[in-house]
């Protein structure tokens, strides 16, 4: 199961990852507040082996009002918590650089400051360390040398276009088969 906002809504799961079966449960403009209220429902119900979850770029933004990083880290702690109760490998996705590259862009990078990205990807890769997860590392694969989302991945600046999600979807095939390797952690 691919579990997240709007960028794992917007995924066209069927034709980057044709005949996998792969599930997607994003809905776009969802923090991981949201996410936890939805879990049990949109991820264990469907017993997956490994769920993908990409979250935190609206958190950042504040999409349902501000939220302190210590919220954003509790509410990726509750997830990975329940997935793990259910023996169901855990896949925490970096969140993704933004860019200010084009007009439609306009606010990215105010809404979602750099910093901001850089700290929560710090704590995540950390969290997933001590507690034997996997870090799916979008960003460093997505970054320019400015620190922004490269121009050529997304026309808004946040959301992937083709492109951008083909960079993503061979990221995400190689952390699926390091999750099917692990055993069942239950």
């Amino acid at each position: 199961v691919f579990f997240g906002d709007s960028i794992t809504d917007f995924w066209q799961l069927d034709r980057f990852f044709p005949a996998r079966g792969y599930i997607n449960r994003g809905i776009s403009g969802q923090t991981t507040a949201q996410m936890v209220a939805r879990f049990r429902e949109d991820v264990l119900s469907l017993s997956p082996q490994v769920v993908v979850i990409l979250a935190g770029t609206n958190d950042i933004a504040g999409n349902t009002g501000p939220m302190t990083p210590q919220q954003t880290q509790a509410n990726y702690a509750a997830m990975g918590n329940l997935a793990k109760e259910q023996g169901v490998q855990v896949v925490f996705s970096s969140v993704m650089p933004v860019h200010a590259y084009t007009s439609s862009a306009f606010g990215m990078l105010h809404s979602r400051p750099p910093e901001k990205i850089l700290e929560l990807n710090a704590w995540l890769k950390e969290y997933c360390e001590q507690n034997g997860l996997i870090y799916l590392d979008y960003y460093a694969a997505m970054v320019d040398k400015r620190g922004f989302l490269r121009r050529e991945l997304a026309e808004d600046g946040l959301h992937p276009n083709a492109a951008g999600y083909q960079v993503m979807t061979s990221l995400a095939q190689a952390a699926l088969e390091q999750a099917l390797m692990r055993p069942a952690s239950v």
